[in-house]
């Protein structure tokens, strides 16, 4: 049996990238989470900050549907 060395790199290199995308995406999220809490404490908007969360999670929700549709369509 052969390994495709170059081909198992290029699919850890994705993965990893991937992943810690997601991660940076979610930790922003919670991020503008926390940011809105504290302009609501604060009596101010809390427009952007609610809105910098919707994108981050839904972001990763289509990251992870994608991934899900790989894994099925494949």
């Amino acid at each position: 049996m052969k390994v495709d060395w170059a081909a198992l790199g290029a699919v850890f290199g994705v993965s990893l990238a991937v992943v810690l995308g997601l991660v940076v995406l979610f930790s922003v999220a919670l991020r503008a989470l926390s940011a809105r809490e504290v302009a609501r404490e604060r009596g101010g908007a809390a427009v952007v900050p609610t809105a910098a969360a919707a994108v981050c999670l839904l972001a990763c929700v289509t990251v992870v549907l994608f991934g899900i549709y790989l894994i099925v369509a494949g």
